[in-house]
């Protein structure tokens, strides 16, 4: 079957199953997949958040998730999936800003396509799409930060990728975080089937480690780092250095 990209809300974990899930993950209702980047590589915690997206967000969850303070919600899905599940932000002091890492889709053809095709579509077409989210990571006031996609695997795993690297995260902290996206979608027995933003029936398969070290090895094929491919894409050395400083201990 397909490995496609993950779109669905459905089949959301319940909180008493993500608490039984160990290591890094965090349960807060109504979000899936929901983890804290510090820690890995030195990074300070609390600054940067990564999940599936909070169009499910409960009254508890809205509550919980308060309490981090994030300033700033970073959403990379396409704008079909941003009208059919907008992201329940009302009650928080959020800012939201997209940055849609999919080429326009025409009938669910990019969502049909396998996450073999999909990643090396993402770092060849979406470099300046990218630069311009962890660009909104450097405004005032913008951290805390949570980024997301529909379940904060495919799409916010590239970036984060990307990011960690520049951060000069060893590529085995990098593929670790990747690879809890399983446990955290629940995953980790098998797929599960899901309504793409089209209506089509998909199955989300659990992901590999070679989906991202194939990635970040693309990246550094032609660019020769993470750096060099954000350089290429509109990042100056500047604002790589300001990442560094504001996200590293």
């Amino acid at each position: 079957m397909d490995e496609v990209l993950t779109d669905a809300l459905t089949a959301a974990p319940t909180e008493g199953r993500l608490l039984a899930i160990p290591g890094r993950l965090l349960a807060i209702p109504g979000v899936r997949n929901l983890r804290d980047l510090g820690g890995l590589g030195g990074l300070r915690p609390g600054l940067l958040y990564r999940s599936g997206s909070l169009a499910l967000l409960t009254e508890e969850g809205t509550r919980q998730l308060a309490e981090f303070g994030l300033r700033t919600v970073l959403d990379l899905r396409d704008p079909l999936e941003q009208e059919q599940h907008p992201d329940r932000t009302a009650q928080l002091a959020v800012e939201q800003a997209a940055f849609p890492l999919l080429p326009a889709d025409h009938g669910g053809a990019v969502h049909g396509m396998l996450l073999d095709e999909i990643y090396p579509l993402i770092i060849d077409t979406a470099g300046a799409m990218m630069v311009a989210a962890l660009r909104r990571l450097l405004e005032p006031a913008a951290l805390p930060a949570l980024v997301h996609c529909a379940v904060g695997r495919d799409r916010t795993g590239i970036l984060v990728a990307l990011l960690l690297d520049l951060l000069e995260v060893p590529e085995e902290q990098i593929t670790a975080d990747y690879l809890l996206s399983n446990p955290g979608l629940g995953l980790v027995d098998g797929p599960e089937e899901y309504l793409d933003p089209y209506g089509v029936v998909r199955q989300s398969w659990p992901v590999r480690a070679e989906l991202i070290t194939g990635a970040l090895a693309r990246v550094r094929e032609r660019h020769g780092s993470a750096e060099g491919y954000l350089l290429a894409h509109g990042l100056t050395a500047a604002e790589a250095a300001e990442l560094r400083a504001t996200l590293r201990e």
